[in-house]
């Protein structure tokens, strides 16, 4: 028979971890799976989502690029795994994960030209280009099909919004629970990716105005 001491403390702990998890959806999770987007990004159909209809978990994250999407699109088109471009986040992070990510501070012509049904390795996931409109449109799902990633660039009046939005089908409890803990540090290694992507692409816009004014 369990001792009342000890059940008393396992309904305390249980109604802790419970109400911690309603407060975090209720105060804290909209903010962390889609910073930087606006309300209107967050909640509108992005070019990719057909590739996962029905999303168990959804992330929409954006930053604004004082560059025109033509600077922006070779960091985006060269992203993956070595010897591709890296992901411009915490490589260290990232390679103690096994994600073999060593981020690039230029451009790799040979991974400029993407194309569909071609695959990139992220550790156990293997994705696959399934939509592609250069200089707009990036869409790649994992072989399972159950997580999909696109990139989407609108240009305005010569900068960028780049938007990056996840979407993940969680086929069991379990998966959807392990989704929480994750929500947070994905928004770390995400919001590091972005700036990193707008730094190149502002260094490589302001580089290109040099070279054209002699």
């Amino acid at each position: 028979m369990i001792p009342n001491a000890v059940l008393k403390r396992g309904g305390l702990v249980l109604g802790s971890i419970g109400l911690a998890a309603l407060l975090y959806r209720q105060l804290l999770r909209s903010v962390i799976v889609n910073w930087g987007a606006t309300d209107a990004e967050a909640h509108r159909r992005l070019p990719g989502d057909e590739l996962l209809e029905e999303a168990d978990g959804i992330s929409t994250r954006a930053i604004t690029i004082n560059a025109p999407s033509s600077a922006v699109w070779p960091w985006i088109a060269q992203m993956g795994p070595a010897p591709r471009g890296g992901a411009y986040s915490y490589d260290w992070i990232e390679n103690l994960l096994g994600l073999d990510m060593h981020s690039a501070n230029r451009v790799l012509p040979e991974y400029q030209h993407p194309q569909i049904g071609h695959t990139l390795g992220y550790g156990t996931n293997r994705m696959r280009y399934e939509r592609l409109e250069p200089g707009r449109v990036l869409a790649i799902r994992s072989e399972d099909g159950n997580w999909v990633w696109n990139f989407v660039l609108e240009e305005h009046d010569g900068t960028t919004r780049l938007i990056s939005r996840n979407r993940f089908r969680l086929p069991s409890l379990p998966a959807r629970v392990a989704m929480l803990p994750m929500e947070p540090g994905s928004l770390v290694m995400e919001r590091k990716m972005l700036h990193g992507i707008k730094q190149r692409a502002e260094r490589l816009a302001a580089d290109g105005l040099k070279s054209a004014g002699g």
